[in-house]
């Protein structure tokens, strides 16, 4: 019975590896709370979602817990994200568009699902990502008189505040696979949700999470570059890089907070501009993007600091 314990509570517990930058075991369950929060939510206001969205949730948490404690090999994890996102598009959108976009929205579904992963890797940064995304979700469907909806979101943020709680530096809890691959989906889903009920343009949902998005695409497509194998763990993103400059997690989760509100205010500022507008905005957003991360590359190597 007590090697039982041990094992049980061991299992739950992210140890220190070569992609981590703590230092001792915390346990990597968390999003078992937060989802748990902001379903219940869902349930106690009658938030009204598709079916198929439930469903994908409770499929991605189910493997992902299993992976938190088991270590399931990516390739089966990869196959259950693409049949599950692949299952979701094609009900929402199969009868109004045709399969090209299906197979776009399927494959932006699984890259959310997996950037959310590899994008939580310091203390608060992920938990902030989802509160400051999922908010303006929120208000911008608040906006445009779509209360279910926003209820929907600010339910996913009110949890993540919850959560950050106990993940702002120094953590005593992670996410784990369990929350950042169902919430990274939900990021995608909800903003396709938002696109289909006309409350925002297509792009809006990439602008407003696009902290992570630039950060874990460029860093894929340099690793890909340079022949690396990409799902070999690694410290290389932007953000841990930083963390390994000095800056430590929480400067660097602050540093994020102020990108992500930025980000998040600008796309709801311009949603209902003109076309020329939101394209310039754009514009500027890829240079300022091209500059941080020119800075980084172009500045001194990172050191081993705070962990």
């Amino acid at each position: 019975m007590i090697w039982f314990i041990q094992w049980k509570t061991s299992a739950v517990l992210d140890y220190p590896n070569s992609r981590s930058l703590h230092t001792d075991p915390v346990p990597r369950i968390g999003g078992i709370g937060l989802l748990f929060g902001a379903i219940s939510a869902w349930l106690t206001f009658s938030v009204s979602l598709p079916v198929s969205v439930w469903l994908s949730i409770g499929v991605l948490a189910g493997i992902s817990i299993v992976d938190d404690i088991c270590n399931v090999p990516a390739g089966y994890r990869l196959c259950v994200h693409m049949l599950v996102a692949l299952g979701c598009s094609v009900v929402l959108l199969f009868d109004l568009h045709g399969w090209l976009l299906i197979i776009g929205v399927t494959l932006v579904m699984v890259w959310m699902s997996n950037l959310f992963n590899f994008m939580d890797g310091s203390d608060g940064l992920a938990g902030g990502m989802v509160f400051i995304g999922f908010g303006f979700y929120g208000l911008m469907a608040y906006l445009s008189g779509d209360i279910n909806f926003a209820v929907a979101n600010l339910s996913v943020a009110a949890a993540a505040f919850g959560f950050l709680l106990h993940n702002f530096h120094p953590a005593r809890i992670f996410l784990g696979d369990v929350g950042a691959v169902p919430l990274g989906y939900l990021a995608a889903v909800m903003g396709l949700l938002g696109w289909l009920n006309e409350l925002w343009s297509l792009w809006v949902p990439i602008l407003i999470f696009s902290p992570f998005i630039v950060d874990a695409t460029v860093t894929l497509i340099k690793r890909l570059a340079r022949g690396e194998k990409i799902w070999r763990a690694h410290r290389e993103h932007y953000y841990q890089r930083m963390v390994q400059s000095g800056l430590g997690h929480k400067n660097t989760a602050l540093i994020g907070y102020g990108l992500m509100l930025m980000a998040g205010a600008s796309a709801v500022w311009v949603n209902g501009q003109a076309m020329i507008t939101q394209w310039v905005v754009a514009v500027i957003w890829g240079v300022i993007y091209l500059g941080l991360m020119l800075m980084a590359d172009l500045g001194k190597k990172p050191y081993a600091g705070e962990r």
